[in-house]
Parts: C-alpha cells; structure tokens; sequence
C-alpha cells in the first residue's frame, strides 16, 4: 500500500473514530461521513458498510499485492493440514486493494500458495468474476469455499502478501489436483519452483 493510500486510510479511520465517539452522526447531516468516506472505513458486506474493520485492513497485518516478479526463488507445496495454522491450498478471507491503490478494497477469499518468512504468506486471488479465455484468469470451477456453488476463476495476475493475523480462515481448500494447475501457472508465469 502506497504512503498516500496508508496516509486516507489513517484520516478516514480517524474520522470515523471521531464521529462514533459523539453519538453517531447521520448519514447527509452537516459534518457526517460522506458516503465514500462511511464505505472505506469498514467491511462490505452484500454491498452495506460495516463498523468493523476486515482481517488485512489496517495495520502490521496489512494484506500487500507485491510484485511476483521481484520475488526471486518461490516454492510452492500443497500442504493443508487441520493444525490450526494457515497452509498453501488453503483458502482464506482477507482484505484485498482495489487495483487502483486508493486505499479502498473489499473483504474476499485468497489462495494461500506459499508459506514465506515469519508469519507472512504468498496468496493468489480468487474471483466469481472470470474472463473466459483471459490468460489472468485460471478457471477452477466450483468448490465448498464457495456456499452458493459458483465456479470460481485465480487471478494469476496478483499476487498478495497477507499476514497471518490478517485473515479469516474458513476451513476451506482447494483439492490437490487445483492446486497443481495454480501451481503450475504460477511457475510458468513467474518462474517460481
């Protein structure tokens, strides 16, 4: 996140702090958040602002999209195991940037491909949204992360660096074979191992 997105997301965090401390202002009422403000200060949930903020929003585990290419060596395993710790293959919510870097962002689920340093992870995103025939988009079909059955598409295109404080984790993951063809894509994409 650049400084600028950090520098909003701090002012309209701060504004919303003020305005919850004094009774909750109204929406339209002379010094209320505008609409814009009121919606990037929490979660989205079937299009309706929340007051909380998502896992990954804000702070030290604050979900980054980095470069893939500057990354040097990657090694990607399927390794979900039931020990209570996120693991590649396994799909978790976090807060995702919106691809213009404005510090908006929405709540959505990530592909854990590769454990990195401490407790940061290397995450693909996963979209209900594809692009038949688009070579950023690796169709997946539908799986149980998914609760109304859509067929779900990664997007080889970003790449995420999320926090282990800064997820939801659901107990979903993508079966063995999906994550091969992530997997494999990844690799020739990028050049990982």
């Amino acid at each position: 996140m650049s400084d600028t997105s950090r520098f909003l997301t701090a002012l309209v965090r701060a504004f919303g702090q003020v305005f919850r401390s004094n009774g909750r202002a109204r929406a339209g009422a002379p010094g209320a958040p505008s609409r814009a403000a009121r919606g990037s200060t929490g979660a989205r949930q079937g299009g309706v602002a929340t007051e909380t903020l998502s896992p990954g929003q804000t702070g030290a585990a604050a979900t980054e999209e980095i470069d893939p290419r500057g990354l040097g060596r990657v090694t990607l395993s399927y390794a979900p195991t039931a020990d209570g710790e996120p693991d590649p293959g396994e799909i978790v919510w976090t807060w995702v940037p919106f691809e213009e870097h404005d510090g908006r962002g929405k709540d959505r689920p990530v592909v854990i491909v590769a454990a990195g340093a401490g407790d940061r992870f290397l995450a693909v995103q996963l979209t209900s949204k594809g692009r038949p025939g688009d070579r950023d988009y690796l169709g997946l079909g539908a799986g149980p992360w998914d609760a109304e059955g859509r067929p779900s598409w990664v997007r080889l295109d970003r790449v995420f660096l999320v926090h282990g404080d800064g997820m939801r984790r659901e107990a979903a993951s993508l079966d063995e074979a999906r994550y091969r063809l992530v997997a494999d894509a990844l690799r020739s994409r990028y050049g990982w191992r």
